[in-house]
C-alpha cells in the first residue's frame, strides 16, 4: 500500500489505520516525485493520493503511474467539488474519498475495492450451517442454494470483511446504500431479518450473523 499525501498528520493517521486493520507493508510519501521514488521501490497493490500536492497534482501522478502498474488507485482529498469527483473517476480511479473521512469508513471503501481488483477464484465463507459463496451470490445450506439480493450481499460482503469484529450500523449503512445513515436504520433491520432466515439455522436465535446491542451487528465465521 502506498499513500501520497503533503500533511503528515494525515499520512501518519490512515498508516496507523491500515496497520491496525492487519495492513503490514504501508509506505508513504509527502509529494509527487518522492511518490514515483516510492512507486518503482515498492511496486504497490493499492494506492492513496491526494489530488494537491506541492509539487504537482494526483490525478497527473496518477496517470503517470498507470503507464506501467494496474494497482488500483483511491483518491483522498479534501477537494469535493462534483468537477473534481469526476474528473478523478473519469480518469480511472476505483473511488473517491473526501476529507474529513470516517476511520471504519475509508477501511470499507479499501475493502471494496481491493475484492473488486484481487477476488479470488474460491470467494466463500463458512458459517454455521451454510456456505456464502460471493463469487455467485448465493447461499448453500441443506443441498439447497438460496440467491442473495444485492444489498443482502452488500451486507454480508462488508460484514464479512470485518469477520468477528463489530460494524457499526452507521458504517453499515454508508456501505450498502452509499449515503447519511440517517433514515436507514429501519431498511437495515429488515435486510438483516432477510440474511437471517437465508443463513441461520434458527432466524430466531441467530449464531452467525448476531447483534451487538447499542453498537452495530458481528459474523461470526468458522475458519
Amino acid at each position: 500500500m502506498l499513500i501520497v499525501d503533503d500533511e503528515p498528520e494525515l499520512l501518519e493517521l490512515v498508516s496507523g489505520i491500515l496497520m491496525d486493520a492487519g495492513f503490514t507493508e504501508v509506505f508513504t510519501a509527502g509529494n509527487a516525485a518522492e511518490a514515483v521514488a516510492r512507486f518503482r521501490e515498492t511496486a504497490p497493490e493499492l494506492i492513496i493520493l491526494d489530488v494537491m500536492l506541492p509539487d504537482g497534482d494526483g490525478f497527473s501522478l496518477m496517470r503517470q503511474m498507470r503507464s506501467s502498474s494496474e494497482a488500483p488507485v483511491v483518491f483522498l482529498t479534501a477537494k469535493d467539488e462534483p468537477i473534481d469527483r469526476i474528473s478523478g473517476l473519469g480518469l480511472g480511479a476505483d473511488d473517491y474519498i473526501v476529507k474529513p473521512f470516517l476511520p471504519q469508513e475509508l477501511l470499507l471503501r479499501l475493502y471494496a475495492v481491493a475484492r473488486r481488483t484481487y477476488r479470488s477464484e474460491s470467494d466463500q465463507i463458512v458459517l454455521d450451517g451454510c456456505t456464502v459463496d460471493f463469487s455467485k451470490g448465493e447461499v448453500r445450506r441443506d443441498g439447497e442454494t438460496i440467491a442473495l439480493t444485492a444489498k443482502e450481499f452488500a451486507l454480508l460482503e462488508v460484514l464479512a470483511r470485518n469477520r468477528g469484529k463489530i460494524v457499526t450500523v452507521d458504517a453499515i449503512c454508508e456501505a450498502v446504500w452509499g449515503g447519511d445513515p440517517f433514515g436507514y436504520e429501519g431498511p437495515l433491520n429488515a435486510h438483516v431479518r432477510r440474511v437471517r432466515e437465508k443463513i441461520e439455522r434458527d432466524p430466531s436465535h441467530p449464531t452467525s450473523l448476531v447483534t451487538m446491542k447499542g453498537l452495530g451487528f458481528k459474523l461470526r465465521v468458522i475458519e
